[in-house]
């Protein structure tokens, strides 16, 4: 079930990737969720989760955990559409 590189079930990656699909703010729905400070904590946060469970670099974990807990504490706002 798990290994000495990997202290967690093999199949933790893969669910936590699929959380993270599920909770992607994408194109169709940038403009309506954008704003949506917890599904913008909430997103970063499965994306750090998909880091650390990837063996992945301890800063860009620790990056994504702070800017989705400054959206979560209403820290953060999204700058707009440069465009407009």
């Amino acid at each position: 079930m798990t290994s000495q590189a990997a202290p967690w079930p093999d199949s933790a990656t893969a669910k936590a990737e699929e959380l993270h699909q599920l909770l992607l703010i994408g194109d169709r729905d940038w403009h309506q969720l954008k704003n949506n400070q917890k599904r913008r904590g909430a997103e970063l946060l499965a994306a750090a989760l998909v880091q650390l469970l990837r063996q992945g670099d301890n800063s860009d974990v620790e990056d994504l955990t702070q800017q989705a807990l400054g959206w979560v504490r209403g820290e953060l706002k999204d700058p707009g559409c440069p465009r407009h």
